[in-house]
């Protein structure tokens, strides 16, 4: 029996069963609402099996429940006098009053019996096949990423041999983003089902900028200063190529992600994370080793510098955007990028017309111009631009971001058979120091508790194998020792 009788009246379990099914409605605060019920636990008395089946009901309970698995002394309690509706030990009412919850990690992937385990499996199959494909073009996306930012790194390095104009190859770039909006209506008219006209879909798209649209003054306070930070950054990473390899340019500009972080942290008041932190603190340090790796040289200085402010203004821009428009849609940004190359048309071109005649920037005969250079160039970035910032409807977004730390290696590997640079100990540990602040800074938001619910599914799922799998273990010396055991809840 699991209640004893006790003399003199009626069994003391039945009364406290039926303090216990005491209506949720009526769930106390406090523990001085309960004192009869506490009085009342000391005359019961609750044999070994189900004494074991309470204790793993809870410790199951405890470590699913809530960001970090723990429970109060109050709340177990609680739950033991019958409040919340938990009685483990009435298996009646677990069976068919208490309402079915969603399974939990082991119980979704426990192998189950007859139509619902079938059912189980095959979901998680088609989950498994959605997560494959998008892992699959995530593969293809960063290969993209990764050869079109190394390989435009590497051309412009080629084109400054013969042209030396790094402005100039900016403003060049910079007009193709107006082919930004025409390849996305392209793409949705071959992909949409109810197909808009050119001016309908602009119109729509023009919402983003608010209810008037895209007018004179939402252009110059809206759109024009992102032209600028974007003519910035390019310019300030193409001159930084022509001072120093372009290794070391590609992982001191992988620190924009630690900016973008520290501005958001500052500006848009995003959440404290301490392993951010520790990444912005490992980018600094990078940033300090790779200028110490070339003993400080002027020549050296002023190239980190230069990619030290691009990868800035790169950082600048985002928190800017997000701050001052928001999220926009496929739609929206391809717009928004096309906006940025008419600006560059309209109100840049002015300046490299300037530094031609004021010789900065300055080259003999329009004949001696590496046209496939600059035009290789520019479709490069237009790809990594592309991919970057459509990539996300076919893959996860930190994968697309793994493409820019993997164009270190390969510009290592080329600058190896290239050029003359000197991987010593100092500069492979800054490359090191700073890629793996760039990796921290992938990680989500909720790792902790991700990583938490990931260490107690294994834990459940280890204590549910021999269980599964070996003999009956009601009985015998293996069942009391396992009884003996301490719950790993508490």
């Amino acid at each position: 029996m699991g209640i004893r009788e006790f003399p003199g009246g009626a069994p003391r379990g039945k009364s406290i069963a039926i303090g216990m099914r005491r209506s949720p409605d009526v769930s106390p605060r406090r523990l001085s609402d309960i004192s009869p019920q506490l009085r009342q636990l000391k005359y019961l008395v609750v044999d070994e099996a189900i004494k074991e089946d309470l204790k793993w009901s809870r410790s199951v309970e405890d470590l699913t429940s809530g960001p970090v698995g723990l429970t109060s002394i109050e709340e177990r309690i609680l739950r033991i006098t019958g409040y919340y509706g938990y009685q483990p030990w009435a298996a009646s009412y677990k069976r068919e009053e208490r309402p079915r919850e969603p399974p939990g990690p082991a119980e979704a992937q426990a192998p189950g019996g007859a139509e619902a385990g079938g059912r189980t499996s095959h979901r998680h199959w088609t989950c498994s096949r959605e997560q494959l494909h998008k892992t699959f073009w995530g593969v293809a996306v960063v290969l993209c990423v990764c050869a079109s930012w190394a390989g435009s790194t590497q051309l412009a390095k080629l084109t400054f041999a013969k042209f030396d104009a790094p402005f100039t190859l900016t403003w060049f770039a910079t007009n193709w983003n107006f082919l930004f909006f025409p390849l996305y209506y392209a793409g949705h008219v071959c992909k949409s089902a109810e197909k808009q006209s050119v001016k309908q879909r602009y119109r729509e798209c023009c919402r983003f900028f608010g209810d008037n649209g895209l007018t004179l003054k939402v252009f110059f306070t809206k759109a024009a200063p992102f032209g600028v930070l974007w003519t910035l950054t390019n310019y300030l990473y193409l001159h930084a190529i022509k001072k120093i390899n372009t290794t070391d340019v590609s992982v001191l500009f992988c620190c924009n992600k630690a900016f973008v972080f520290l501005l958001s942290w500052i500006v848009l008041r995003d959440r404290f994370m301490g392993v951010r932190i520790v990444a912005a603190i490992l980018a600094i340090a990078g940033i300090v080793m790779m200028t110490y790796a070339d003993g400080f040289h002027s020549h050296s200085v002023i190239g980190i510098a230069l990619v030290v402010g691009s990868a800035s203004m790169s950082a600048l821009y985002k928190v800017l955007f997000k701050l001052l428009l928001g999220s926009a849609k496929f739609g929206e940004a391809a717009l928004f990028l096309s906006i940025l190359g008419v600006f560059n048309v309209v109100f840049i071109t002015c300046i490299p017309v300037l530094l031609y005649f004021t010789k900065v920037e300055y080259w003999s005969s329009f004949d001696d111009i590496p046209w496939g250079n600059l035009c290789g160039f520019s479709v490069l970035l237009l790809t990594f631009n592309i991919v970057l910032n459509f990539g996300i409807a076919v893959t996860y977004p930190t994968l697309m971001s793994l493409g820019i730390v993997l164009s270190v290696p390969v510009n290592a590997v080329v600058d190896h058979y290239t050029s003359q640079i000197v991987f010593n100990g100092v500069r492979l540990i800054a490359i090191i120091i700073i890629g793996l602040g760039f990796l921290l800074l992938l990680l989500p938001e909720e790792w902790d508790v991700w990583l938490i619910k990931l260490l107690t599914h294994l834990k459940v799922r280890k204590k549910e194998e021999p269980a599964e799998g070996g003999p009956d273990l009601g009985s015998g010396p293996q069942s009391r020792s396992r009884r003996a055991r301490p719950s790993f809840a508490r």
